[in-house]
Protein backbone atom coordinates (compact mmCIF):
# COMPACT_ATOMS: atom_id res chain seq x y z
CA UNK A 1 0.00 0.00 0.00
CA UNK A 2 1.53 2.95 -1.39
CA UNK A 3 -1.13 5.20 0.02
CA UNK A 4 -0.23 6.15 3.58
CA UNK A 5 -3.36 8.42 5.06
CA UNK A 6 -2.82 10.37 7.89
CA UNK A 7 -4.45 10.44 11.43
CA UNK A 8 -5.55 14.29 10.42
CA UNK A 9 -6.55 13.14 7.11
CA UNK A 10 -9.40 10.73 8.71
CA UNK A 11 -10.33 13.34 11.54
CA UNK A 12 -10.60 15.97 8.60
CA UNK A 13 -12.87 13.70 6.45
CA UNK A 14 -14.77 12.41 9.76
CA UNK A 15 -15.39 16.32 10.22
CA UNK A 16 -17.17 16.59 6.89
CA UNK A 17 -18.74 13.58 6.79
CA UNK A 18 -20.19 14.73 10.55
CA UNK A 19 -19.30 11.08 11.76
CA UNK A 20 -17.65 10.43 15.34
CA UNK A 21 -15.59 7.70 14.27
CA UNK A 22 -14.01 5.29 17.01
CA UNK A 23 -10.47 4.31 16.97
CA UNK A 24 -11.03 0.70 15.29
CA UNK A 25 -13.56 3.04 12.80
CA UNK A 26 -10.53 5.57 11.78
CA UNK A 27 -8.25 2.49 11.14
CA UNK A 28 -10.51 0.28 8.94
CA UNK A 29 -11.37 4.02 7.19
CA UNK A 30 -7.52 4.64 6.86
CA UNK A 31 -7.11 1.13 5.26
CA UNK A 32 -10.38 1.64 2.82
CA UNK A 33 -9.27 5.22 1.63
CA UNK A 34 -5.84 4.08 0.94
CA UNK A 35 -7.48 0.73 -1.03
CA UNK A 36 -9.10 2.97 -2.82
CA UNK A 37 -5.89 5.35 -3.57
CA UNK A 38 -3.56 2.39 -4.48
CA UNK A 39 -6.38 1.33 -7.17
CA UNK A 40 -7.12 4.73 -8.63
CA UNK A 41 -3.29 4.79 -9.36
CA UNK A 42 -3.51 1.35 -11.04
CA UNK A 43 -6.09 2.69 -13.32
CA UNK A 44 -3.68 5.57 -14.14
CA UNK A 45 -1.42 2.96 -15.11
CA UNK A 46 -3.60 1.98 -18.06
CA UNK A 47 -2.61 3.36 -21.78
CA UNK A 48 -5.69 5.42 -22.85
CA UNK A 49 -4.06 7.21 -25.74
CA UNK A 50 -6.57 5.62 -27.79
CA UNK A 51 -9.76 5.71 -26.15
CA UNK A 52 -11.75 9.00 -26.93
CA UNK A 53 -13.29 10.96 -24.20
CA UNK A 54 -16.84 10.22 -23.10
CA UNK A 55 -19.76 11.81 -20.99
CA UNK A 56 -21.60 9.08 -20.29
CA UNK A 57 -20.50 4.89 -20.59
CA UNK A 58 -23.69 4.44 -22.90
CA UNK A 59 -24.24 5.67 -26.55
CA UNK A 60 -27.06 8.05 -25.31
CA UNK A 61 -28.58 10.66 -28.40
CA UNK A 62 -31.66 13.05 -27.65
CA UNK A 63 -34.80 10.79 -26.65
CA UNK A 64 -37.17 14.50 -26.70
CA UNK A 65 -39.89 13.97 -29.30
CA UNK A 66 -40.88 16.85 -31.15
CA UNK A 67 -43.29 19.03 -29.57
CA UNK A 68 -46.55 17.96 -31.59
CA UNK A 69 -50.34 18.98 -30.58
CA UNK A 70 -52.11 15.58 -30.78
CA UNK A 71 -55.29 16.55 -28.57
CA UNK A 72 -56.11 20.45 -29.41
CA UNK A 73 -56.68 23.00 -26.32
CA UNK A 74 -60.44 21.87 -26.23
CA UNK A 75 -61.50 25.87 -26.19
CA UNK A 76 -64.69 25.48 -27.57
CA UNK A 77 -65.59 22.60 -25.51
CA UNK A 78 -64.75 24.59 -22.60
CA UNK A 79 -66.68 27.73 -23.90
CA UNK A 80 -69.73 25.95 -24.55
CA UNK A 81 -70.19 26.07 -20.68
CA UNK A 82 -69.59 29.61 -19.62
CA UNK A 83 -72.32 31.70 -18.76
CA UNK A 84 -70.43 34.21 -20.66
CA UNK A 85 -67.69 34.88 -23.02
CA UNK A 86 -65.74 37.44 -25.22
CA UNK A 87 -63.38 37.09 -28.14
CA UNK A 88 -62.95 33.51 -27.26
CA UNK A 89 -62.76 34.03 -23.62
CA UNK A 90 -64.27 33.74 -20.32
CA UNK A 91 -66.25 36.76 -19.40
CA UNK A 92 -66.71 37.68 -15.92
CA UNK A 93 -67.11 39.95 -12.69
CA UNK A 94 -64.12 42.42 -12.50
CA UNK A 95 -62.57 41.53 -8.78
CA UNK A 96 -61.08 44.88 -8.16
CA UNK A 97 -62.64 48.35 -8.20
Amino acid sequence: MANVISDETIEYVGILAKLELSGQEKEQARRDMGQMLDYIDKLKELDTSGVEPMSHVFQVQNVFREDVVTNGDGREESLCNAPQQKDGMFLVPKTFV
